[in-house]
């Protein structure tokens, strides 16, 4: 956590602009949530990705699947898969909450607290415009952080919790990081859908 304070206080209020990000707690319910978690991590196909770090090829620490009808981005590797029918009904629902429209989503599985993503902003979708991505957590709460671009020590951090919707938009990834950090503490599995607009 590094001393980050909080995205949200005890009522879920937004310290930080509303237009950049909002949050649900309770989007997809624990029932359902318990069986999308369980199905996901058991039928998803599932792909370790090598990434470029200090010069030298390194496997990323996590399993992802993309699924759409057309490529995350130019130079990924992975094959995009069609939407499965649990997958096009949370789209839906994430669609009909946001009134946005969204044509893939991202999974990534964080199998333990050894599994993380590194600092980064999202810049697969309409690069240099205002971008929307929705993004669901099952399983595990984990802490999400970001950090201004410019100011590192202005940084602030949130717990995704199971069934929850946090919606980035607007100028978030333009002058933003986020990252989910490794810890020290025993974690079960987490999975987290992003769910993007690909502009071909």
């Amino acid at each position: 956590m590094n001393g980050q304070p909080k995205l949200f206080d005890d009522t879920a209020q937004l310290l930080l602009p509303y237009d950049l990000m909002e949050y649900k707690n309770d989007f997809i319910g624990k029932e359902l949530a318990d069986t999308y978690l369980k199905q996901f991590i058991s039928e998803v196909p599932w792909q370790q990705q090598k990434v470029m770090m200090y010069d030298k090829e390194v496997w990323t620490p996590r399993l992802t699947a993309w699924f759409s009808d057309v490529p995350l981005r130019k130079d990924d590797k992975r094959t995009p898969m069609p939407l499965t029918p649990e997958l096009s009904t949370i789209k839906q629902m994430v669609e009909n909450y946001t009134g946005m429209e969204f044509n893939g989503v991202l999974l990534n599985y964080y199998r333990d607290h050894k599994d993380s993503v590194a600092w980064h902003s999202d810049k697969d979708t309409i690069p240099g415009l205002k971008t929307e991505i929705a993004s669901i957590s099952l399983g595990e709460a984990r802490h999400f952080d970001f950090r201004n671009k410019q100011n590192h020590h202005q940084q602030y951090s949130i717990q995704l919790q199971h069934g929850s919707l946090l919606l980035m938009k607007g100028d978030l990834q333009q002058y933003w990081e986020h990252r989910i950090a490794k810890s020290n503490i025993p974690m079960k599995g987490r999975i987290n859908m992003t769910f993007r607009k690909i502009i071909t």
